[in-house]
């Protein structure tokens, strides 16, 4: 009985190991890949984006509950389509990117809440500040492309408050509403390669 109790617990061990084994290592492709962000500005609301970054995550599609990663934005790479704003963006005034260069977002739990989509939690580096974060993501799919490189892509969506990470610059209005909102949309498309 004891005999057959140790090869039972051996043989959960070799499934449990190999079922983690599946788990297949992705790298970002930032030229198929957006990292995007909106806030109000007055009477509507303004998009930017940030061009450079990159990230490397596990993520088996069976276990999505097992997936871990970390993502890291270049922030002097924000882009508004207006070369005078971004200039304000990477200053002091905001991102300050000469003392901030980089914004992190690294996963500690993944939650299945249907199918294909789950939810990713973990720690927003950003501003000199880590603050818990939840990112609302869908699994679009894996397939190959021409060039026999396998591809998955992801979209994950969240909101901030950016006062909670110090870019608190503002301007009050004459109607004594403010000119910028506080709340900061994001949404990141992922298309990821599968590492060799």
């Amino acid at each position: 009985m004891k005999a057959f109790s140790v090869f039972s617990a051996l043989a959960l061990g070799l499934v449990l190991a190999a079922s983690q084994a599946q788990a297949t290592e992705w790298v970002i492709d930032g030229a198929h890949s957006n990292a995007d962000f909106t806030i109000r500005h007055l009477v509507s609301k303004v998009n930017g984006s940030f061009k450079d970054f990159e990230g490397k995550f596990s993520f088996d599609p069976a276990k999505p509950e097992n997936a871990k990663g970390n993502f890291t934005i270049q922030m002097a790479s924000i882009n508004t389509n207006n070369e005078k704003r971004d200039g304000h963006l990477k200053s002091p005034d905001f991102f300050d990117v000469a003392k901030f260069a980089t914004a992190t977002f690294v996963t500690h739990k993944t939650e299945k809440v249907g199918k294909d989509h789950f939810r990713l939690a973990g720690e927003l580096t950003l501003h000199g500040v880590t603050k818990p974060m939840i990112l609302d993501t869908e699994f679009l799919g894996t397939a190959k492309d021409p060039m026999g490189t396998t591809k998955a892509g992801f979209v994950a969506t969240g909101k901030l408050n950016r006062k909670d990470y110090g870019i608190s610059f503002n301007k009050v209005l004459d109607s004594g509403s403010l000119m910028l909102g506080e709340e900061v949309e994001l949404k990141i498309q992922i298309e990821a390669n599968a590492a060799k």
